[in-house]
């Protein structure tokens, strides 16, 4: 078919406009994104497969006679027919009889494509190369037009698949095994008798793209549930921490921000893979039996998995509202996903991709489920026009913008590569207590709500409004279980003090209010529902922050509030130690820098260094970054740098060696500087190196036993403990396990406290032994946990607490209080943003080990011995 100046010209010539009603082909407006393929089969005049590729706003077809073959030894002719409209491209169900190109057609491949070279070169010298990404076409592809006859009227090309992994001798088997719609499962047939549809869906030239929309005939996606049974299923992706946003005082300017509105919400991470659905809080918690319709739609999707970042909203006559949400969760009535990211899919990290190429898969993905899916739905964006759009969503009344850089890779935490700008006042509080109602019927007349600042909860004022009297009934019941003598306010207004009734500071209210008084008290407060997703000591009176001083996601820099030394000198010196190779990425997944991890360890070091400093310490060191060409290292070398101290330790051979210890934070940042990823310390210190300061129970699980379980036996340990009469701590170790550290004075020698943990392990062991193991044996440990007490004895080490790890994602080994554990569905969920955030709200779990005195006796001693 020879070139034209108007694309569409053969297909209008074929059309008479004065009789139909058909919309004249128009070509649509290119676009940068990715361009879709996808095929129609068509049973015309004769069977034949519609080949269809977008470039230049239209739809360029071939007629392939009898269909793609995998075998690139079948070259499948393919006629070169007129170009197409987009509109053509979803397409499925019958042409009349009599019509131009009457009988059925089903939407049997749909995808995107990747050009070799320039696509309209290759169309005119006759060769095509591509990629193609379709449910059932993938691989490498090629289009190759045969010499011309003369006289030949028409352009016939060759579809041939080039020899790759995809291809395959039994090519036939592309056509002869998927024999339904890619779209909505249906047989030709079932297309032709309209089986599964309130109406048949028949296109008719004689009426407009949205008449026959309307009518039925342009098929919506609307039954892909029917292919997702047929695609096997992959691993279910582990949670990822989100990330979060920076609130900022005005939208950002520039083209290099997508812009999509604020829902008013739960932060939702689905997981789907495994034959199953998980859906989680933003702090990692299993949320799937709220949401069970979202759970359902997502299971439809079709890939074998993914991992989706979305906002679970009830929507009202004004767009999305918490407080709906709130009476959905309640009643049952029905709410919708509006997925934003994707992390993960068919077992491909995606975190490093560019935004804008993740939300571009997001939304191939989600067109899956149809238009008519409304359960899932793809949250739409604007490029750039920040403060157009911020105006026009606040004008809506809604609660504001998210701006996103386009570029930026996805990284757990809050970072300024998003930015969050609002149209209202609105927050998080914590609820310290109410004041009671003189109105019958009425419990309280408001609550009074802070925020925790510096480990103090601050008085932030009283909320009387936004009660509706069954919201106001549950308050009171929670109430009533947290009753409390005392204020649990810093400080508190004296003439609040008189009638007020004080509670337990453990429940979060989302509150909309006018602006802050002057001494720092909410006004016009209005109660909008309570946030069971969020942690009370995490709550902090959150303050915009100039916008302007927003950097990219890989500038991006920890906090170092808590840091009594500024972390950076200049932009690539640390606490005075100079990094190498700032910008080397070490967790692909969070997008984390070297000198990302140098700025935590500096912010961190308050926290680690009272469990880390003057032990002695192994370092797992991967100089390449990631988890590539590792080490571990226990004694020094020379050039060492002097931050990284050594000191002289006779070994059980009788040699004596080097080993290394840290003593402050420029001992952490040096060792990242040599590249170092994971802190394993001894459990003595240098100065009584053979009087341990601690004990090590270390719950090692062999890979089929899933973190409930694991959970439940440091649970138990901990009992076992306390009726022995020692105290005990959780530390989730950013692997698979917990550990159970157990602080003493120093007092027994390794023996003992070796004997004792091998004692406790053990009857565990015995007791228990279908669930667990106290020997290292691999064979004996299958389906079950070992109980590692050989961290123990003198010279082996654990983990640190605050440690990263040198594993997917870049998890950190973090100290968590035992309730927080009972709601955690994994020991890898902490990572970098969320130990800084936890620092900033001074959550601290472990705030009181250093108060533990207790040592072992030999009461304890004989508890256990057999």
């Amino acid at each position: 078919m020879a070139a034209r100046s108007e694309p569409l010209s053969e297909y209008n010539r074929r059309r008479d406009f004065t009789k139909t009603r058909e919309p004249k082909g128009a070509v649509a407006r290119t676009h940068a994104g990715r361009k879709r393929f996808l095929v129609q089969k068509h049973d015309a005049t004769r069977l034949h497969y519609d080949f269809r590729l977008e470039w230049e706003g239209v739809l360029k077809s071939w007629a392939v006679t009898r269909g793609p073959s995998l075998n690139p030894e079948d070259k499948r002719l393919a006629i070169r027919t007129e170009d197409h409209p987009l509109a053509y491209g979803d397409f499925e169900g019958t042409i009349p009889e009599g019509e131009y190109g009457g009988g059925t057609v089903m939407l049997w491949d749909t995808g995107w494509w990747e050009p070799e070279g320039d696509p309209s070169k290759g169309l005119k010298k006759g060769k095509l190369s591509f990629k193609l990404h379709g449910s059932r076409m993938k691989g490498g592809w090629a289009l190759v037009r045969m010499r011309p006859r003369d006289g030949e009227k028409r352009e016939n090309w060759l579809l041939v698949k080039e020899t790759d992994e995809i291809a395959s001798e039994d090519g036939e088997n592309l056509i002869k095994e998927n024999i339904t719609s890619v779209v909505t499962g249906r047989t030709m047939d079932e297309i032709a008798g309209g089986k599964g549809e309130k109406r048949a869906r028949v296109w008719h030239s004689n009426k407009s793209t949205a008449a026959n929309l309307k009518a039925g005939a342009i098929a919506e996606n609307d039954n892909a549930r029917r292919r997702s049974a047929r695609r096997p299923s992959g691993k279910l992706p582990a949670f990822k921490a989100p990330q979060l946003a920076t609130l900022v005082t005005k939208a950002p300017a520039g083209e290099t921000w997508l812009n999509e509105a604020k829902f008013d919400g739960y932060r939702l991470i689905c997981a789907i893979g495994g034959g199953t659905v998980r859906c989680y809080t933003r702090n990692g918690l299993d949320w799937t039996e709220k949401f069970p319709a979202i759970a359902a739609a997502l299971a439809e999707l079709d890939c074998k998995s993914a991992l989706i970042d979305g906002e679970v909203v009830a929507l009202s006559d004004a767009g999305s509202s918490f407080s709906a949400l709130q009476k959905a969760l309640r009643t049952g009535a029905s709410t919708r996903l509006y997925a934003f990211d994707l992390i993960e899919l068919d077992g491909k990290d995606l975190s490093r991709e560019p935004l804008i190429e993740r939300k571009e898969k997001l939304k191939v993905l989600l067109d899956s489920l149809g238009t008519t899916a409304a359960t899932v739905q793809y949250s739409e964006h604007v490029e750039g026009n920040g403060e157009h759009v911020l105006a026009a969503i606040c004008k809506a009344g809604q609660e504001g913008i998210i701006a996103k850089e386009a570029k930026a890779p996805y990284r757990s935490g809050r970072t300024r590569s998003w930015l969050k700008v609002k149209c209202t006042k609105r927050q998080e509080f914590v609820i310290g207590g109410y004041t009671p109602s003189s109105k019958k019927g009425r419990p309280f007349a408001s609550i009074l709500v802070g925020t925790f600042e510096e480990g103090k909860l601050v008085y932030r004022g009283g909320v009387g409004t936004g009660f509706g009297e069954k919201v106001m009934q549950e308050l009171a019941a929670a109430f009533a279980r947290r009753r409390r003598e005392t204020p649990p306010f810093d400080s508190v207004p004296r003439e609040r003090m008189r009638n007020a009734v004080w509670l337990k500071p453990d429940l979060v209210a989302e509150v909309d209010f006018a602006e802050f008084t002057a001494d720092g008290h909410v006004r016009h407060g209005s109660f909008e529902g309570m946030r069971e997703d969020k942690e009370a000591k995490a709550v902090k009176l959150e303050t915009a922050k100039p916008t302007d001083a927003a950097p990219g996601a890989a500038k991006s820099k920890p906090s170092a509030k808590t840091n009594k030394a500024s972390p950076t000198k200049g932009d690539t010196d640390v606490l005075g130690i100079h990094i190498s190779h700032p910008d080397r990425i070490l967790f692909e997944g969070q997008g984390i820098t070297k000198i990302d991890l140098a700025r935590y360890y500096a912010v961190v070091a308050d926290r680690m260094l009272p469990f880390a400093a003057d032990h002695p310490v192994s370092l797992v060191r991967c100089p390449q970054g990631g988890q590539r060409h590792c080490f571990f290292q226990k004694h020094t070398n020379d050039g060492f740098p002097e931050a990284i101290r050594e000191v002289p330790i006779t070994e059980s051979s009788g040699e004596t060696e080097n080993y290394m210890y840290v003593h402050d934070a420029k001992g952490l940042v040096a060792a990242v500087q040599m590249g170092t990823l994971e802190f394993h310390i001894w459990g003595a210190t240098i100065d009584k190196l053979e009087t341990p300061d601690r004990l090590v129970f270390d719950f090692d699980p062999d890979p089929s036993v899933d973190f409930t379980t694991v959970k439940n036996a440091a649970v138990a340990l901990r009992t076992e403990l306390a009726d022995i009469g020692l105290q005990s701590f959780a530390l989730v170790t950013g692997g698979k396990g917990v550990h159970v550290v157990v602080p003493l004075v120093r007092r027994a020698s390794w023996d003992d406290a070796k004997s004792f943990a091998k004692a406790v392990a053990q009857n565990i062991a015995d007791r228990d032994p279908d669930q667990f193991v106290a020997t290292m044996s691999k064979a004996k440990r299958k389906g079950r946990i070992f109980i590692d007490w050989l961290r123990n004895e003198r010279g082996a080490t654990a983990i640190a607490p605050y440690s990263s790890r040198a594993r997917e994602g870049g998890p950190i080994a973090t100290p968590v209080g035992w309730d927080e554990l009972e709601r955690l569905s994994a020991a890898n969920t902490f990572h970098i943003g969320d130990i800084l955030e936890r620092i900033e709200a001074d959550t601290d779990p472990w705030r009181d080990i250093g108060k533990v005195k207790q040592s072992l006796t030999k009461k304890m001693m004989d508890s256990v011995a057999k």
